[in-house]
Order: C-alpha cells, then structure tokens, then sequence
C-alpha cells in the first residue's frame, strides 16, 4: 500500500486518509473532534466538497461529519 503524508486541506474528494495528527489544532475543536470518534489512526474518506469550498463532509466510523476546512486544514493526515 502505498501512503505519503499531506495535510487534510489538500485531500479531494474520493480520497481516503488516516488521521495522523492535530499539529496546531485550537485545543477545543481537536477535543470536539475527538469526541466525535475522530482520533489518530482513525481512516476517513472525504465525500463532498460545498460550493464554496465550506464545508466538507467526510465518513468517518460509519457517520457524515462535516468540518470547517479553515479549522480542519491543518490536521496531518496520511493518504491511502
């Protein structure tokens, strides 16, 4: 398999990806995240982009989540 590491804001959509960290996330939405079943290691595929590019909805643990892409643009992440 073959993986390389980017940060979430350069996924399209179709892309699958694991959560590898929260670099400089605001320490309340990486909690909120987390909650939420968002955690390091945890795959996810991003499935739609809003029109105006804000915001993204991706499957994450069998459920939609959608994240702002200027809070979640900087979550490193492994694409696979």
């Amino acid at each position: 398999m073959n993986t390389s590491k980017t940060l979430f804001k350069d996924l399209s959509v179709g892309s699958t990806a694991r959560l590898v960290s929260f670099n400089e996330l605001n320490k309340v939405y990486r909690n909120r995240l987390m909650s939420l079943g968002l955690t390091p290691g945890t795959e996810f595929q991003v499935k739609h982009v809003a029109p105006l590019g804000d915001p993204v909805d991706i499957q994450v643990r069998g459920f939609h989540l959608s994240l702002r892409w200027e809070e979640a643009g900087n979550i490193e992440v492994e694409q696979l």
